[in-house]
């Protein structure tokens, strides 16, 4: 719950833009920042180390996919972590090449633009941008060709090899394992298995940008479990932190031993205030069963999404993995047009009855629920209701207008 300076009380479904996962102000966060603040506030790791950072990277290192040694190197923002992530992929294979994907979003710094597929609001204006980053269409079942598979769809990296960039030349293939501002698109499961055998068969890392999908947000502690695949680096960010900025960069350790020593840093990166509240978040995340509590709301958005989506042509989709929900909105089941503004409608109408909620998809179609994960059924029920509300009121207004469009004829 969120209190404005008038008193009005709102139901959060944003959370931050996915920073939130533990709630605001998590009570075991807000104490380990406390005790932290009694201590010390900045050292910078890289002058002198603290036990924090450590602990953190370590808990990282444990928890990401894969059985092998890793590293973790932390910072301070998703947007660094992918830029880090980028350069530790070109030192260790000594290629220039980044592929990336089409409606995809990892940033707003100049390399992370360039990987951002969406132009406005995010790169116009800002341009010209890095060089030999090359792009793909992205696994989008529901906009995808009619009877599109993983395999049609994997295909397109091949593709790319033919036709824009040479496999030697590709240092990493960077994806969202689920889409988060391109429309919380989710894959076909067996979709990143096989982009992973293409990336070893070319000796192409695979970087997974988990910045948004990662701490639980999808049910596991990163999406990239749901398909199966251990990835060659992850980011993250957002909820790693409880609510205080951080971010990471975990990966295969001999890949995150390839910069030369003093390649990588940052002066305020792995803060000891952030490191004990990620420590704090990962560990309210363990005992209060927010994996479990994630993957009941998925369950609980989809049961009653469903029913929108069988009683309004409006409601196109529905998708969900965990708790990393969305509807898509369109005109026509035929042709799929955007309903764009009928999204701006309902995200108003959700606003003025005290639901807060965030947008998204290339074209600004998309309603996506990152409601804190501590939320209990009673409230997510409310926030839903709302949700259903605002689809009545703008699918009346819109038959509305048709109506009285023909009645006028």
């Amino acid at each position: 719950m969120i209190e404005d300076v008038d008193g009005n009380r709102f139901l959060d479904f944003a959370g931050g833009i996915g920073c939130l996962n533990v709630g605001h102000c998590a009570p075991h966060v807000v104490a380990a920042i406390r005790e932290q603040l009694e201590k010390y506030l900045h050292l910078c790791f890289m002058v002198t180390p603290y036990e924090s950072y450590i602990a953190l990277a370590e808990r990282l290192n444990a928890l990401a996919p894969g059985g092998f040694l890793k590293k973790t190197l932390i910072l301070n923002t998703g947007a660094e972590a992918v830029e880090n992530a980028v350069k530790i992929a070109r030192a260790y294979t000594k290629r220039p090449a980044i592929v990336c994907f089409e409606d995809a979003f990892h940033g707003r710094t100049l390399l992370t633009m360039s990987l951002t597929s969406k132009t406005h609001p995010y790169k116009a204006g800002f341009g010209p941008f890095v060089s030999d980053v090359y792009r793909i269409p992205y696994a989008y079942p529901y906009r995808g060709e009619k009877g599109a598979t993983a395999e049609s769809f994997a295909h397109h990296l091949e593709d790319a090899f033919k036709r824009v960039v040479a496999p030697e030349s590709v240092a990493a293939v960077i994806a969202e394992p689920v889409l988060g501002e391109g429309g919380f698109v989710v894959p076909p499961r067996d979709y990143f298995r096989l982009l992973h055998q293409i990336c070893r068969k070319h000796g192409i890392l695979l970087i997974v940008d988990e910045v948004q999908s990662g701490i639980a947000r999808t049910g596991k502690w990163f999406a990239s479990e749901h398909f199966g695949i251990e990835p060659d680096l992850i980011t993250t960010a957002k909820s790693l932190g409880g609510g205080l900025p951080i971010a990471a960069v975990t990966g295969r350790a001999e890949i995150m031993n390839a910069p030369e020593v003093g390649g990588l840093g940052s002066t305020f990166a792995g803060n000891p205030l952030s490191c004990v509240a990620a420590l704090a978040a990962i560990e309210m995340i363990e005992k209060e069963g927010l994996l479990a509590r994630s993957a009941a709301i998925g369950k609980r958005f989809e049961e009653r999404a469903r029913g929108w989506q069988k009683k309004w042509s409006l409601v196109g989709d529905v998708r969900s993995l965990g708790g990393m929900c969305a509807i898509e909105l369109v005109r026509s089941a035929e042709t799929l047009e955007p309903a764009d503004t009928e999204t701006k409608e309902v995200a108003h109408y959700c606003w003025e009855q005290g639901l807060i909620t965030v947008t998204a998809g290339t074209y600004n179609n998309v309603i996506r629920i990152l409601t804190p994960l501590v939320i209990t059924d009673p409230q997510f029920d409310e926030g839903l209701g709302v949700i259903e509300a605002a689809l009545a009121s703008v699918t009346g207004r819109k038959n509305g207008a048709l109506s009285h469009g023909s009645l006028s004829a």
